[in-house]
């Protein structure tokens, strides 16, 4: 089973997480988060030395690769997990996952329930949510373990 960790380049859980699903043999994607925490500003710098606006850099054959390496890893993963804190594109990625069909799990850094925290109401498009990393990584080998029956 593929799982794709979903996050942010800037969260030091991912392959912490990754590693604990690869040591119950479950292929974990996070590969991209090798591009480093600054990998994002980098690239607009790059892109306004250049000249270009946002518009121009999305559709730069830069952004066409990472695009399509992240979109190949989405399309051949079983499942996702969006590990919090996460960016922008993250709620994205999780939308691709859920509209193929895919078991998607969240998990949250801290209990929704205490302090000043919204709810919302669409992380119930997921197949559960957790607050507790001992949580998630337990139901991930459920169902990796129902996959291989």
């Amino acid at each position: 089973m593929k799982v794709y960790i979903i996050s942010s380049l800037r969260n030091p859980r991912v392959p912490h997480i990754g590693n604990r699903l690869r040591e119950l043999g479950i292929e974990a994607f996070d590969e991209w988060h090798g591009g480093g925490p600054n990998a994002d500003e980098c690239w607009k710098e790059y892109e306004q030395i250049r000249g270009r606006s946002y518009k121009e850099a999305l559709y730069s054959s830069y952004a066409t690769h990472i695009w399509d390496y992240d979109k190949h890893h989405l399309d051949t993963s079983d499942a996702a997990v969006m590990v919090h804190p996460v960016g922008r594109s993250a709620h994205i990625e999780l939308g691709i996952i859920i509209g193929q069909n895919k078991p998607a799990f969240v998990l949250f850094d801290h209990d929704l329930s205490v302090g000043e925290a919204r709810f919302d109401v669409m992380y119930r498009g997921c197949k559960d949510v957790f607050f507790e990393e001992d949580e998630l990584i337990e139901a991930l080998a459920s169902v990796a373990e129902i996959r291989t029956l």
